[in-house]
């Protein structure tokens, strides 16, 4: 008896979970549904940076000697420094440099004259800026005058390249000038 009182029990069960099956499988079916759409945006702003590259910023030309190798009738003096220049991904800049600290009299932002002056005394070493490496291409203060830039993303090494010409007849000291690097985006 015990056995048929057992097997009614899991009948019974059976049936019970039968029939719950049956009733979310027919609630299922009889559920209804809606969609909508969501936007989702965002708004990527321009950017760039710039700052000065490795060698701490300094283009250092080293030693000008104005009796012999620079002379009149030797080589100009060549010296490169490094811009370290960040922009937004495809982001267009043009990256300008500014006359310095002494320019020459008839100095313009478009065609800066630019010169280091002697520490010690009032004298000048005229020198100039390029974009290239044949130094063809001046670097002004305007947007004319400037290097266009197009934004990896990533910050890029950007060469300046500097000519101290021949033959200027100054007396022995240190020159220095500061020249202020601007990007504008």
């Amino acid at each position: 008896m015990e056995h048929a009182t057992q097997m009614n029990a899991i009948k019974t069960t059976v049936a019970a979970v039968t029939a719950a099956a049956s009733l979310v499988a027919f609630s299922s079916a009889e559920a209804a549904t809606a969609t909508a759409n969501l936007n989702v945006t965002a708004n990527v702003g321009g950017s760039c940076a710039i700052g000065s590259g490795g060698g701490g910023g300094t283009l250092n030309f080293g030693t000008y000697d104005p009796i012999i190798v620079n002379s009149a009738l030797g080589i100009d003096l060549f010296g490169t420094g490094t811009l370290s220049v960040q922009c937004t991904l495809l982001g267009t800049a043009v990256i300008t440099l500014g006359q310095g600290l002494h320019p020459a009299s008839g100095s313009t932002d478009a065609a800066p004259q630019r010169r280091m002056r002697n520490t010690a005394s009032a004298d000048y070493l005229a020198y100039g800026l390029n974009q290239d490496v044949t130094r063809l291409i001046g670097w002004g203060n305007t947007a004319g005058s400037g290097l266009p830039f197009l934004g990896t993303g990533l910050p890029v090494p950007v060469l300046v390249y500097g000519t101290v010409p021949r033959g200027q007849n100054v007396p022995s000291g240190t020159y220095n000038d500061t020249v202020v690097a601007t990007i504008t985006f």
